[in-house]
């Protein structure tokens, strides 16, 4: 079989239409971001990110020139991954996790705590821009629920409104 007359298509191998059991190879249409493989475009994100703070539309863009995509590609990885921030966000991200077993183990008594102690809802920036808090996806942590992010890169086992309560005492202090 020929390669794809397309970069936007990708192999896949499909039933036959019969049920015969085996299985006929064809191309079919999807984005780009799946036939390359959305890990390295979640890794351009990152690192994106990581060196912005934040993801513009001009950064996007150039995500989506540099690996030779469509940006709306880009777009839609970059909304649909709670670990890329379309806006600015504070100094501090806390992303709690809105999941089932976090929740059954007390995820929306922490996310009242910290809502309540910043006086933010979520998706929202504290006055000082300090603190940004987000709801997040499963972080694959579900043993230690509650779990917090902060800004990606540390993970906070069973958090406790107590346990929050020292995060942010010593997150403020070190600011100082």
């Amino acid at each position: 079989m020929p390669y794809p007359s397309r970069p936007w298509q990708c192999l896949y191998f499909l039933p036959e239409p019969q049920g015969q059991g085996s299985l006929r190879p064809t191309f079919l249409p999807v984005t780009r971001a799946a036939c390359l493989g959305v890990p390295r475009l979640m890794a351009a994100l990152t690192i994106a990110q990581d060196e912005k703070g934040w993801l513009s539309a001009e950064t996007m863009d150039f995500v989506a020139h540099y690996l030779g995509m469509p940006p709306i590609a880009v777009y839609e990885v970059a909304s649909f991954y709670t670990l890329y921030d379309l806006k600015p966000t504070g100094k501090y991200k806390l992303a709690i996790c809105n999941n089932l077993p976090c929740a059954l183990q007390g995820a929306n008594v922490a996310a009242e705590h910290l809502k309540k102690r910043l006086g933010i809802g979520f998706g929202e920036t504290s006055a000082d821009g300090m603190f940004t808090l987000k709801q997040g996806e499963c972080f694959g942590a579900c043993g230690d629920a509650p779990v917090v992010l902060m800004n990606n890169k540390r993970m906070l086992c069973a958090m406790t409104p107590d346990k929050l309560d020292a995060l942010l005492k010593d997150l403020d202090r070190s600011s100082r």
